[in-house]
């Protein structure tokens, strides 16, 4: 395989498409080596329009999000150096080290042990320095890191929970995946004050759930 004519179809057939337009992002997923974070048995599919298993099993059903969203994520953030960024959900840690690129610092959360020994061996190849994996269940407790001036979400949930949304500082963000099949939405929250929010959905998309979050109530009274 050519590695370097993957990536760039990758780059121009996936993800150009789906209005990834920013040219830092562009140049940045140009250099990060995506086949380095996949796992060895899928290596073969690190440039497919696809989601990647992280483990046999799926790992609670994780998997290496598809190219397109990773790179909408990315662009949505909007991320500044000056940023300190919470991800959710480390996975392989590849949007890891496309986030830690752009931010001063990454507190990276994920709660499957064997994927945060995968993360922080992928991202100490990479020479990424400035994110930190750490072993933690992110829907029981909030991280004494907190406030963060982004939150992104590496999996989807039905809406966002307010454990997460007390973390985002005025003025920040938090951007993920919500909602329930057949219907998810990105959504990028910002936080306007204390009590107040404004958000966007720019696009449509489906991708696994993030664990251990609970569903909210089907039911009104």
């Amino acid at each position: 395989m050519d590695l370097e004519q993957a990536r760039f179809n990758m780059i121009n057939q996936q993800i150009r498409p789906w209005e990834v337009l920013d040219d830092a992002v562009l140049s940045l997923l140009s250099h990060v080596r995506r086949e380095d974070f996949v796992p060895p048995a899928h290596k073969a599919l690190a440039f497919v329009d696809m989601e990647i298993p992280l483990r046999e099993g799926g790992a609670r059903g994780q998997s290496m999000l598809a190219p397109r969203v990773e790179a909408r994520l990315l662009q949505d953030a909007a991320i500044r150096k000056h940023e300190k960024v919470l991800e959710v959900g480390a996975g392989c840690g590849y949007l890891t080290a496309l986030i830690a690129h752009f931010a001063q610092r990454v507190v990276a959360l994920e709660i499957e042990p064997e994927l945060v020994r995968m993360a922080r061996a992928n991202l100490q190849r990479a020479g990424i320095a400035n994110a930190d994996v750490r072993e933690i269940d992110a829907a029981a407790a909030p991280q004494v890191d907190a406030p963060f001036d982004v939150v992104i979400l590496g999996g989807s949930l039905p809406e966002a929970p307010q454990l997460l949304l007390s973390q985002v500082k005025i003025g920040g963000r938090l951007i993920g995946v919500l909602g329930n099949e057949p219907m998810m939405r990105a959504t990028v929250m910002t936080r306007t004050s204390e009590t107040s929010w404004s958000a966007t959905t720019p696009w449509d998309t489906i991708v696994p759930r993030l664990v251990n979050f609970p569903a909210p109530s089907k039911f009104q009274f």
